[in-house]
């Protein structure tokens, strides 16, 4: 079994005591190159936990939270979605931009009294509409989530 160390505060605290990379594996007992795999982020075993203990610290303290890594996580998760949201809209509004302009433009042409392209761009607008809606519905929860966190 490996545990998801946590490599900037090992780092942080090897560098905090002035102490190199090979003279806290010359104490823990273990290799220059198993704590510079630790240190970039990849697993490290029990044991290689137990002996970095030489921080006479608790060997859990060296480790990351899963709670507060997946909180991470999925917060990080949910900031991208956002984003993605709100550039799928203002892709969604230019592109509504260049097709009101082309209906104008086809209407203009077919000439006549009424505007020939109309329903059409009647239907677009109530569809950008909804995504403006929805939109916004997410950045509101989003901010009452924030302000009010989540019942559990």
């Amino acid at each position: 079994m490996s545990f998801k160390a946590d490599s900037t505060k090992i780092k942080r605290w090897r560098e905090e005591r002035h102490w190199s990379q090979e003279h806290l594996a010359d104490l823990a007992g273990i290799g220059v190159r198993t704590l510079q795999r630790i240190e970039t982020g990849e697993a490290a075993s029990p044991d290689s936990l137990k002996a970095l203990a030489a921080y006479q610290v608790d060997v859990m303290a060296l480790s990351v939270d899963p709670e507060a890594e997946a909180e991470r996580i999925a917060t990080r998760r949910k900031a991208k979605s956002r984003a993605a949201l709100r550039l799928s809209f203002w892709i969604h509004l230019a592109s509504f931009a260049i097709g009101a302009a082309v209906f104008i433009g086809i209407s203009v042409g077919v000439g006549g009294e009424r505007f020939a392209m109309l329903w059409p761009l009647i239907w677009w607008t109530v569809g950008l509409i909804g995504h403006g809606v929805a939109v916004v519905i997410v950045e509101l929860a989003s901010h009452y989530e924030q302000a009010y966190g989540t019942e559990e």
